[in-house]
C-alpha cells in the first residue's frame, strides 16, 4: 500500500470526487502525495454559524470553512449540542470545511452524501447519521477528520454506511453503530481505502445481538507498530442507554468481514 495516496486538501475538487477515483489515481499539484503525508486543505475563507444551517438538494461551500460561535461555538462534548449542519434526506454536501469549534458537525436525518468533507478539530461527533428506513445509504467520499477524543461517525439509524477515500488522525472510534440507542437497528458499515493515524483506539465497532457487519478493505494503519488500535470491536448493544459490553473482536466473516490482508501499517 506505500504507492496509496491521499487527496492533498483543495486539489480534491468537487468533480474528482464524483468520480470516485481511488486514492491512488487522485493526481496533486505535485503529483503524487504518500499516504502516510496526508495533509488537510487549505480554507477558502471562513463563516462563523450560530445556529444550524439546513441543506437540501446539493450544497458545495467551494472550500470554505465553517465553524460554530454563539450557541454552537463552546466547543464542548455536550450531547444536546446542534449541528453545523442538518441535511435533509438525499442531501449531497460538497467541499466544506468544519472548522472549531464543530459543535455536533454534520446530522443526515436519511440518506445523505459527503463528498470532500474535512474536519479539523472534531467536536463531539464529526457526523451522526439518523434515519429509520433500512433502505437508506449515507456516503461518505473523500475527506478527513481528527482530534476526535470519542466518535468521528456516529451511526445511530437505519441502512448502510459507505465510507471510502477518507483520512483519520487522533480519535477514539472513527465509526461507531449506536451501542445504546432508544430504537435499535441492524446496520451495514463498509471501510474503503482508509488512512488512519495514530492515536486512536477502535476503527469500527457493531453490535452483534442486532445483525450489524462492518466490512474493511484497503485499510491503512500508520504509526501504530504495536498494533493498539482494534479494526473491529464487537458489542451487545442495548436499547435502555446503558453502556453496552463487548463480544469480542477481529474478523468472524460474519460480523467483521476482512483479512489480515485488508490493513496494511506503516
Amino acid at each position: 500500500m506505500s504507492s496509496a495516496v491521499l487527496p492533498r486538501g483543495h486539489a480534491l475538487t468537487g468533480a474528482l470526487a464524483t468520480l470516485g477515483l481511488s486514492l491512488g489515481m487522485i493526481m496533486t499539484s505535485g503529483g503524487l502525495t504518500p499516504a502516510s503525508a496526508a495533509t488537510w486543505p487549505t480554507a477558502n475563507g471562513s463563516q462563523a454559524v450560530s445556529s444550524t444551517i439546513s441543506v437540501s438538494g446539493t450544497k458545495d461551500y467551494g472550500m470554505k470553512r465553517l465553524y460554530g460561535s454563539g450557541d454552537l461555538g463552546s466547543g464542548s462534548q455536550d450531547e444536546d449540542q446542534g449541528p453545523i449542519l442538518e441535511l435533509a434526506a438525499g442531501a449531497v454536501l460538497k467541499n466544506v470545511i468544519i472548522g472549531s469549534p464543530a459543535a455536533d458537525g454534520i446530522h443526515c436525518l436519511g440518506s445523505c452524501t459527503l463528498q470532500n468533507v474535512w474536519w479539523e478539530d472534531v467536536g463531539e461527533d464529526a457526523a451522526t447519521f439518523l434515519g429509520s428506513s433500512s433502505s437508506n445509504v449515507y456516503t461518505v467520499s473523500g475527506g478527513g477528520a481528527k482530534e476526535a477524543s470519542d466518535k468521528v461517525f456516529q451511526f445511530n439509524g437505519a441502512g448502510t454506511l459507505n465510507v471510502s477515500n477518507f483520512a483519520v488522525k487522533n480519535f477514539g472510534t472513527f465509526v461507531r453503530s449506536c451501542g445504546n440507542c432508544k430504537t435499535q437497528y441492524k446496520r451495514t458499515i463498509n471501510l474503503n481505502t482508509i488512512e488512519a493515524t495514530y492515536k486512536g483506539n477502535k476503527l469500527v465497532g457493531i453490535n452483534t445481538n442486532y445483525g450489524d457487519s462492518a466490512t474493511l478493505k484497503a485499510v491503512t494503519i500508520v504509526g501504530d507498530s504495536s498494533k493498539k488500535i482494534v479494526p473491529c470491536q464487537k458489542y451487545l448493544g442495548n436499547n435502555t442507554g446503558k453502556e453496552p459490553t463487548t463480544n469480542g473482536s477481529g474478523p468472524d466473516g460474519t460480523y467483521c468481514k476482512y483479512s489480515s490482508s485488508d490493513i496494511t501499517y506503516q
